[in-house]
């Protein structure tokens, strides 16, 4: 499952369009990582996005 645990970001769809402009489909994925995080005192593995697990070691540190 590609989806942040956080934020809810997951896969996006749209068309890549090629030098004579067809459009075929394709998709951009997150990038999704998968963490030990302690939640209520125990340590939990969640998938969570890069952009976010940025955030939370920002928090950890200030």
């Amino acid at each position: 499952m590609a989806k942040c645990a956080v934020c809810g970001k997951g896969v996006v769809f749209g068309n890549a369009v090629s030098h004579s402009h067809r459009k075929t489909n394709r998709s951009w994925k997150p990038n999704i990582r998968k963490v030990r995080v302690l939640e209520n005192g125990s340590a939990k593995t969640v998938s969570i996005c890069a952009r976010c697990l940025r955030t939370m070691k920002k928090q950890q540190d200030a």
